[in-house]
């Protein structure tokens, strides 16, 4: 079975679900609705820019989480899943996604964004697996506001990957056959371990570096991958 792994935003989504949710929270008052707004945006654009620093921004956007009953949070992701999510969802993405579970693929979504927020966006696309960003919760599921485990966020993608593939018979022959879809330099570390690199409507720098690679470009912004 061959590995098929997909980042998520500006991916399999036309949009950013990280960057979103924090503007959704803004917009809820869960949280200071210009300070907040305005520090999103400024760690969109280091994230963009390829200078994030992953683990501030994780302090950033694990807060809100420990701030707000786990209840709470889940009502306000349902509203946020049905009302900018799903409208979100790339037309080309659910077409891209059968074609490897055709091909009996293992699909697999791995994403910088925490798994609180993906979680419910890997089961629409029904993708059974997803590697995300893990926020620590207490025995009694709440939030502490804490990162736990690895960021999987530009080399930490690769340890995440190996660490799901742990299990796996030969998990560096796995990742040397998969296929990997991302939009973003900061995939570029993993972009180059595995064996079917795809840039899918990729930011400059990832168009420039899969033009001097040779590697295949394509959109999900329309309805054939």
């Amino acid at each position: 079975m061959a590995l098929a792994l997909f980042d998520l935003d500006n991916t399999l989504l036309a949009g950013d679900s990280d960057h979103a949710w924090n503007q959704f929270l803004a917009e809820v008052g869960a949280v200071h609705p210009t300070c907040h707004a305005e520090t999103n945006d400024r760690f969109y654009q280091e994230y963009v820019a390829g200078v994030l620093d992953i683990h501030e921004f994780c302090r950033f956007a694990f807060s809100p989480l420990a701030e707000h009953p786990r209840a709470q949070l889940e009502a306000w992701r349902e509203e946020f899943i049905e009302t900018l999510i799903r409208p979100m969802i790339a037309p080309g993405a659910q077409h891209l996604l059968e074609r490897h579970r055709v091909a009996g693929d293992e699909l697999v979504i791995i994403t910088a964004t925490n798994q609180f927020v993906t979680q419910p966006i890997a089961d629409i696309l029904g993708v059974d697996h997803l590697i995300a960003t893990l926020a620590e919760e207490r025995e009694d599921g709440e939030f502490t506001g804490e990162l736990t485990g690895v960021p999987c966020f530009q080399e930490g993608k690769i340890e995440r990957l190996r660490q799901h593939l742990a299990d796996h018979p030969d998990p560096e022959g796995t990742i040397t056959q998969a296929s990997f879809y991302s939009d973003s330099r900061n995939d570029i570390p993993l972009l180059e371990q595995v064996g079917r690199p795809v840039a899918v409507d990729p930011d400059p720098t990832l168009a420039e570096h899969a033009r001097n690679k040779g590697w295949p470009v394509i959109s999900l912004r329309d309805t054939t991958a």
